[in-house]
């Protein structure tokens, strides 16, 4: 029986190391950090994603600042409000709920947010930093991947990973942060040739595809860490793109869906603004 990797538990951790940190920056210089949300339209899906990420703020600490705009706003006036927001000394971190309404760029909206508020990770230079090893905004999903490997002592150094999946909110990312802890890492995506085979040679596999269940036993390596990205709606609820029933007998350790991933995305994102409220006011601690 796989181990499971509980990403409600660490992010409850995590938010609780990150309300310490804010609770010693707000002692220490009076300054609040400030994440400012910014959600255009109506998507059900996309509100519920914000109203989650401002009980966070709540929670740890963290002043919010809501945008809500309609789904006809033009270019220019959501450019306006982002330029209003870089400039704005109480607001440390930009999020844009993505996705935007289809009229709307979102390269030119992620590209007109200072990279050091860029809280997302998304932002040209901040992946670009990501590729040399800067110390720069890393993406929220990956980055919480990272985290749950070492809260649960997963040994990353030397091991054999393989992602799935070559989105540049995950997949890129993902493989890059695992590079940097020393592990051989592999890209596959839903083209790949003998897609089973290269996943079976994987220590870690990591799965971001979004495809409900794509991944199932024949794909996995006995005791391989299996972590699923993937968050899909099925007919009972959210479902992951491993077929979690099929894949725990032979794993060594898998993160469920829900409860996996998904918590930890909120959580690193609290940990990304307050950072980057460290990082603009040279506070250290």
């Amino acid at each position: 029986m796989a181990l499971i990797i509980d990403g409600n538990k660490t992010a409850a951790h995590t938010k609780d190391m990150v309300r310490g940190r804010v609770e010693r920056l707000k002692r220490d210089t009076g300054i609040d950090p400030g994440l400012a949300v910014v959600l255009v339209g109506d998507d059900p899906a996309s509100k519920s994603y914000v109203s989650m990420k401002e009980r966070d703020c709540a929670e740890v600490g963290i002043l919010s600042f809501d945008h809500r705009l309609p789904a006809d706003i033009t270019q220019g006036e959501l450019e306006a409000l982002i330029d209003e927001l870089n400039a704005d000394d109480a607001v440390h971190g930009i999020l844009v709920q993505m996705p935007l309404p289809k009229d709307l760029d979102e390269e030119r909206v992620i590209e007109r947010i200072t990279p050091a508020k860029d809280v997302d990770g998304f932002h040209p230079a901040n992946m670009g930093g990501l590729l040399r090893g800067n110390d720069v905004v890393h993406a929220c999903t990956p980055l919480g991947v990272m985290r749950l490997l070492e809260d649960y002592g997963i040994e990353v150094e030397g091991k054999n990973a393989v992602v799935v999946g070559r989105s540049t909110i995950v997949g890129k990312p993902q493989a890059l942060m695992l590079l940097d802890k020393n592990a051989t890492v592999t890209i596959a995506h839903s083209r790949t040739e003998n897609l089973a085979d290269l996943c079976k040679t994987a220590d870690i596999l990591v799965v971001a595809v979004g495809r409900p269940h794509m991944i199932d036993a024949s794909f996995v390596k006995e005791g391989a860490t299996v972590i699923d990205v993937g968050i899909n709606r099925g007919e009972d609820g959210l479902i992951g793109d491993v077929d979690f029933d099929a894949v725990e007998p032979i794993a060594g350790a898998i993160t469920p869906v829900p409860g996996g991933v998904g918590p930890m995305t909120r959580a690193m994102l609290m940990q990304n603004t307050v950072d980057a409220c460290a990082r603009r006011i040279g506070y250290t601690k």
